[in-house]
């Protein structure tokens, strides 16, 4: 049974969250003080974090960076009133996969934390399905998949999660060509409303910017003209 934390000081939210959850077959925990979620996840080690922005003391950007710097990979859900979202992007940059505004639809969350779950399993499906030990070298990179992590020269580069999944989805099989529609549909799933495979393009920049010693003449994650995106074999 899956299990989803939240962390927000709203405990009426808890407890509407506690009984959505428990009664669709997930697992339920609930942290309210922002100044233990680091403990609890921990202890807890959930399948996804329901994660509320505006918090007393500590706000859910720091929270969701300081779970990433533990290297916990598990899928981050942003739990947001409209007019706390000045810049979306800080969140994904402090590693999160989405966000849902409140008051929100408990169907399309439900449906965004059943995809999340899926996603991340399929990422180290995939990944094990074509390398079983785990693990992608290629020249001075290593990717290694169990762990969500990425390192260079063995240096953790800090990939956010999909710039990771990305990266991952590639080196599992280097050498192959993927279209965007295909690295989009696998890391977003398909059918997925509200995203353009353009976003792809824009992933692949900031992956680049990372890995790469001259990211305007990449030699591990390379462009194929009029096709898609291929990690390279060569190295």
């Amino acid at each position: 049974m899956d299990k989803v934390m939240l962390i927000d000081d709203d405990l009426d939210l808890h407890k509407v969250l506690a009984d959505l959850l428990v009664g669709s077959g997930y697992q339920f925990v609930g942290v309210s003080d922002p100044l233990l979620a680091l403990d609890a996840v921990a202890r807890e080690k959930p399948d996804l974090l329901l994660l509320d922005v505006m918090m007393p003391r500590v706000n859910g950007f720091k929270i969701c960076q300081e779970v990433r710097a533990q290297g916990r990979r598990i899928p981050i859900v942003f739990l947001t009133a409209k007019s706390d979202i000045v810049d979306k992007s800080i969140g994904f940059q402090a590693g999160a996969d989405d966000y849902v505004t409140k008051p929100f639809d408990t169907e399309e969350l439900l449906l965004r934390i059943e995809a999340h779950i899926r996603r991340h399993r399929d990422v180290l499906s995939f990944a094990h399905a074509l390398n079983r030990d785990g693990s992608a070298t290629i020249g001075d990179l290593e990717v290694r998949f169990d762990e969500y992590r990425a390192l260079l020269r063995g240096e953790q580069v800090p990939l956010t999660t999909k710039e990771f999944e990305i990266v991952a989805f590639l080196a599992a099989n280097p050498g192959k060509v993927f279209t965007r529609e295909q690295i989009y549909e696998h890391i977003y799933g398909a059918g997925d409303e509200g995203r353009s495979s353009s976003n792809v393009t824009v992933f692949v920049r900031k992956i680049r910017e990372k890995i790469e010693e001259n990211p305007s003449e990449p030699k591990y994650l390379l462009t194929v003209p009029r096709v898609g995106y291929k990690m390279t074999s060569e190295l």
